[in-house]
């Protein structure tokens, strides 16, 4: 699509990074808001949330350094949601929306979208995306291992407004949290992603009262612009040419066997497609929406590219993608179940498109990270007399993949997260919830082989306090390592793969996705 052409007026080295801190400060000021005033220990402790910046256009104008799978998805579906109110956009207005068929990532991943005015205009979008701790359906958390269609996983939320100019929906809000397990955890973290929202609104309205919206405006294009360069710069390197890379998606429960993902790189000048082949979508709930798998291939070409900041959408314009045809997995159809999409198949997705990139530039790729093999916990806290669930992201910490010169970090994965997400205080964890933790710590030789290891994951046992627990397994990488670079790879498979143990006396390994219960006196390693 080509873009429209603005008058351009010239911008002196100083106000532009004056502008381009200002727009970085503001995404931190809302991740800090989010960090600060959320409920549910999946944000104020996991942090697994992003923010984004967004013109009227709307055009990704800063992308928070957040998690990888948030963002790259936030591209497509502002487009949706701002494309679906059309001019029905007011100052005031806030808007809800989930759906991946929508163009969001997983339905559990709620975002929040509010339209900045100035002098009566259309200016910007703060955009605020989370991992609430439950988003309704027959499943605490939302993962539903036995879910055939959508419809068995979730609440979805289509665009909605919250607010209305200026006023909340009162009635909008309070059905959308009847519908969620632990209201009052959904309840606060909906606050702190409004509120975030609100603090990136205040932020950018000052920046135009102080400089100027000519000035705002050629600073922002100019930003825009270098990213493209930057981008562009880097593909002109890479030989013209066609590149293929694929990886498995091995077969976690469903009992469809192990899928090959492909992805081929061609290469143009300056210029880049990705085409993406999967099989058919499943009745199980690793479909990928087209939104989602965008954060996928972005996240595969990210690691190839290792570019410096600004983090925009100038860097997509000269790359175009093909997610394959409709009702495949990395590109579902209603009404495909979803929800473990960000982590199983979106880690083996970027795998593939990795792998391209490394036949194109060998010396330039890192191995794969750690994909994600969690764990989510729910039932009855009876020293509060409520109800309690949460996605334990301390389950997913895996390690970081080497690079052509450093050995990996440990700790420091899932790959679809990419270092943002964190694990959190086991005391704070033990406070929030009935749970008594026996072990977080690095499991012994689990990073990859080969001149520079891979980091090594971690091991998690927890053990119910005072009442039955329910617990949900998701993700793979159970009997398929990491995939390693350069002709890396390991020949001592078990301690570098994931495994769920139920602790009553014997271990039981295993490497299918469940939903289980567990007793306090029995312990749950993962």
């Amino acid at each position: 699509m080509a873009r429209k052409s603005a008058k351009k007026i010239e911008v002196d080295p100083i106000t532009l990074s004056v502008v381009r801190g200002i727009l970085e400060t503001t995404q931190r000021e809302m991740t800090l808001s989010l960090e600060k005033t959320a409920r549910s220990s999946v944000f104020n402790l996991a942090h697994d949330y992003s923010t984004a910046l967004f013109n009227a256009t709307p055009e990704m104008i800063l992308q928070g350094q957040d998690i990888p799978i948030h963002l790259g998805s936030l591209i497509p579906a502002m487009k949706v949601v701002a494309g679906y109110f059309g001019d029905d956009i007011h100052e005031g207005d806030l808007l809800i929306h989930n759906d991946p068929a929508w163009g969001g990532s997983h339905a559990i991943d709620t975002c929040f979208y509010k339209p900045v005015f100035w002098k009566g205009r259309l200016k910007y979008w703060t955009v605020c995306k989370g991992h609430l701790t439950d988003i309704g359906g027959p499943v605490p958390a939302g993962y539903n291992p036995n879910a055939r269609e959508i419809y068995a996983e979730c609440l979805r939320i289509p665009p909605v407004k919250v607010w209305d100019r200026g006023t909340p929906r009162k009635d909008v809000l309070n059905f959308i949290l009847t519908n969620m397990r632990a209201r009052r955890d959904q309840e606060g973290d909906f606050n702190a992603l409004i509120g975030a929202c609100q603090v990136g609104e205040r932020a950018l309205i000052a920046m135009l009262e102080k400089y100027g919206e000519e000035t705002v405006d050629a600073c922002i294009a100019t930003l825009l612009d270098m990213a493209e360069r930057q981008m562009r710069g880097l593909i002109a390197t890479v030989p013209d040419g066609t590149y293929e890379g694929s990886a498995i998606l091995e077969d976690a429960g469903h009992g469809f066997g192990d899928f090959e993902i492909k992805a081929k790189v061609t290469i143009t000048g300056d210029n880049c497609h990705i085409e993406i082949s999967s099989p058919p979508q499943i009745p199980y709930f690793i479909n990928s929406y087209e939104g989602n798998s965008y954060s996928g291939v972005y996240l595969g070409l990210m690691m190839f590219a290792q570019l410096p900041p600004p983090y925009n959408e100038g860097l997509y314009r000269c790359v175009s993608v093909d997610m394959g045809p409709k009702g495949t997995i990395c590109n579902a159809a209603e009404p495909a179940p979803h929800m473990n999409c960000t982590t199983t198949p979106m880690e083996t997705l970027t795998d593939a498109v990795r792998l391209a990139f490394e036949k194109a530039v060998p010396s330039k790729v890192s191995a794969s990270w750690g994909h994600a093999n969690g764990l989510n916990i729910a039932g009855w806290d009876k020293r509060h007399d409520e109800e309690y669930v949460t996605m334990v992201l301390a389950t997913i910490i895996s390690g970081a993949g080497a690079t052509p010169s450093q050995d990996g970090w440990h700790a420091c994965g899932p790959e679809c997260c990419f270092g943002a997400l964190t694990s959190g205080d086991v005391e704070l964890l033990e406070y929030s919830y009935p749970i008594i933790i026996h072990r977080y710590s690095l499991m012994t030789d689990s990073g990859g082989a080969g001149k520079f290891r891979g980091g090594s994951g971690t091991a998690w046992e927890v053990e119910p306090l005072n009442d039955d627990m329910t617990f949900i397994t998701f993700g793979e990488g159970r009997r398929i390592p990491a995939v390693g670079a350069a002709g890396a790879f390991s020949t001592m498979i078990d301690t570098k793969v994931g495994r769920l143990e139920l602790v009553e006396g014997i271990p039981r390994p295993s490497a299918k996705t469940s939903s289980r219960s567990s007793s306090p006196g029995h312990a749950s390693p993962t």
